[in-house]
């Protein structure tokens, strides 16, 4: 079941166009991942969901209801420009943007004060915020975001200033909070992270949708029929026992053997070339080179762009 639905969605600002009828589904208890370069239209898209600024023409839908301020009572947004006040208290400021989000004070402080104390924060209820670092900060403004079981969260580059093991955390939570049935937006230029935690994605550039589906379906169909194999001949002294019709892309030496990119003539010939190196050498490792969401990503954008300029 789709719990977003953008429909035909047009955008302008004075002669710029930031989105041209962009039209997706976001489904129900799904990471969905908004990519694309700066500048292609992924906030104007995300404001528009938040009721920030309106569409110039086209719907969105939420679990089934034209969007409306009601709305805003079932998002948790956190926007790639944080704003917390400096001078303000930590907890007693995240006290205040929680009771904005419907909260009583006395919920707001039991909640918090558990999340506090699970991001290791409790020690700095009473310090003012300029005190913090940046990774501190956003973790506060995370669990605001969080905190009113909003049943769509919208993250705008959630993991930008966090250390490995901060931004381990961070995901560890946005996979809880998916698991727990909230579905999430999640906008972010680090591929890596869209390959660990996102369902979908949908890729915007120069204001259009170039790219929609699942992770996995669309890595599958860049899949190019290149093996890597590191292997031991069992005879040295035959330098190749690759056949012709199987390109080899490099060859080189390691430290266990042989290691060679070889490029099949068609999937089927996956088993063909297994047994041959079965025959012929010991294998070490056998592995098929599948691109990266960042080398998809980098090739499509690329791709779109030279067509754009023709």
């Amino acid at each position: 079941m789709d719990f977003l639905i953008a429909d035909k969605i047009n955008k302008s600002f004075n002669e710029h166009k930031a989105l041209d009828d962009i039209s997706l589904s976001i489904p129900q208890g799904s990471i969905f991942g908004m990519l694309g370069p700066n500048g292609a239209g992924k906030t104007t898209f995300i404001r528009i969901i938040n009721r920030i600024i309106g569409a110039d023409s086209g719907d969105i839908f939420i679990d089934g209801e034209k969007l409306n301020r009601r709305h805003i009572e079932i998002i948790g947004y956190l926007p790639e420009e944080r704003g917390l006040y400096k001078r303000m208290k930590v907890g007693e400021q995240a006290v205040y943007l929680a009771m904005l989000k419907g909260l009583s004070e006395r919920d707001a402080k039991v909640k918090l004060k558990q999340w506090f104390e699970k991001f290791e924060l409790m020690s700095w209820w009473n310090k003012k915020v300029e005190e913090l670092s940046k990774g501190m900060q956003q973790k506060i403004q995370f669990i605001v975001t969080i905190l009113h079981n909003p049943r769509l969260l919208i993250f705008d580059e959630p993991f930008s200033g966090f250390d490995p093991i901060n931004a381990k955390l961070l995901k560890e939570e946005i996979l809880n909070l998916r698991n727990n049935g909230a579905t999430i937006i999640f906008s972010t230029h680090n591929m890596e992270s869209v390959e660990e935690i996102c369902d979908r994605i949908a890729l915007i550039n120069k204001s259009k949708l170039v790219m929609e589906g699942k992770v996995s379906e669309i890595k599958n169909s860049y899949r190019t029929n290149i093996f890597e194999v590191e292997y031991r001949p069992f005879d040295k002294r035959i330098d190749s026992f690759i056949p012709d019709n199987f390109k080899v892309l490099s060859r080189k030496d390691t430290l266990l053997g042989k290691s060679a990119r070889i490029k099949i003539p068609d999937e089927n010939d996956t088993n063909k070339l297994l047994q041959i190196f079965m025959n012929n050498a010991r294998i070490i490792k056998f592995s098929e080179i599948i691109p990266t969401m960042n080398e998809i990503f980098i090739s499509k954008v690329n791709r779109e762009n030279k067509i754009n300029e023709k």
